[in-house]
């Protein structure tokens, strides 16, 4: 991870991915419930394709949630106009997993990470960083303006040699009698040139010729399928837990949240130029089995991490403030490096 890597690639996609429209889904039920109980335990996924949407899992919450409306809005709101039939299954969280978390302990064993770089303002690498506005900037482009044959199913891709951009990938669903000459040259102008600056990059458009079929139309979604597009683009290690429809308790999120926030603030305190931090936990055990963190040399800093940041489940929720309903905006274009949400805050650690 540290090494002067020659080259990456990296990847995104937009809301109107399937597995983004699964992601968005579940945070939305987690949204609606933490608006109306903050003390819920929620933890939901979605399975959906070809006009159905399963809903599954264990909600816990004082909440009154209607799980098809809030599918089926998020749903339209992304943009997709066909009818989803909308199926749940969802029962009340295990007693024998809450008898550990009602004491503070962690929702479940496992290892996350954070990470922070200093090669970009969003503390992230420069390649994700790319991808995530290209694939944005997809939407924008759909939703703003006048190219009304671009629909919501997308990607995006970026390799970068050194600290250049090599060449950029963009596929994207479009109406059925638009040109693929049309939207090279439409997405050149209105969304590459703009992003990507390094010249003589090479530029794939579409590469199958067409991308009329998109979303669950043409195929499935599940929530927790993109999970390094959530996070680091594969540039940093992941522990494989999901994030999205996940509340607080669940150390997956919670904790590589705090990961993230302690990553990123040794490294904004100028302490590193890349820093990676790992925690892991035991079910229904507060205290974490261990944490660890290294400088872009391997140099530890675990002591220092340890004496000023606490990651026990309940301290993370309380410092980062994350029993409110914030979670819907984390579901696309990554969980990290995004303004106002609180664990990308930065603070004086002198």
């Amino acid at each position: 991870m540290f090494d002067k890597t020659k080259i990456y690639t990296v990847e995104s996609v937009t809301s109107g991915h399937p597995d983004k429209v699964c992601d968005q889904i579940s945070d939305a039920i987690l949204d609606e419930c933490l608006r109306g109980d903050s003390k819920s335990r929620v933890a939901v996924e979605n399975f959906g394709g070809h006009g159905i949407l399963n809903i599954g899992g264990e909600v816990t919450t004082k909440s009154e949630i209607d799980f098809e409306d809030i599918a089926k809005k998020v749903y339209s709101d992304i943009g997709y106009k066909d009818n989803l039939k909308v199926d749940c299954n969802i029962a009340c969280q295990s007693p024998d997993i809450a008898q550990g978390v009602d004491t503070g302990g962690a929702g479940d064993q496992g290892i996350m990470y954070g990470y922070a770089t200093d090669e970009t303002d969003e503390f992230l690498p420069k390649g994700l960083v790319l991808a995530h506005k290209l694939a944005k900037g997809l939407e924008k482009l759909r939703k703003n303006t006048d190219v009304a044959w671009l629909y919501p199913d997308g990607k995006s891709q970026v390799t970068i040699e050194g600290d250049k951009s090599r060449s950029v990938l963009i596929s994207t669903q479009h109406d059925a009698n638009i040109s693929q000459e049309e939207i090279r040259e439409t997405l050149i102008q209105k969304l590459i040139k703009d992003i990507i600056t390094d010249k003589n990059i090479e530029i794939y458009i579409n590469p199958t010729g067409k991308f009329v079929q998109g979303g669950f139309e043409a195929d499935t979604g599940l929530t927790g399928r993109k999970i390094m597009v959530d996070t680091y683009g594969g540039l940093a290690p992941h522990g494989g837990g999901a994030f999205s429809g996940k509340d607080p308790s669940k150390v997956d999120r919670s904790a590589a949240y705090m990961a993230r926030f302690v990553a990123k603030n040794i490294v904004a305190n100028k302490m590193a130029k890349k820093c990676m931090v790992s925690v892991a936990y035991a079910i229904g055990r507060a205290e974490p089995l261990m944490v660890e963190a290294l400088d872009e040399n391997g140099k530890s800093l675990a002591s220092f991490v340890n004496d000023k940041f606490d990651f026990r489940p309940n301290a993370i929720i309380e410092r980062l403030v994350l029993q409110k309903p914030i979670y819907k905006q984390t579901a696309c274009y990554g969980h990290f490096g995004k303004e106002g949400l609180p664990w990308e805050n930065v603070e004086d650690l002198a």
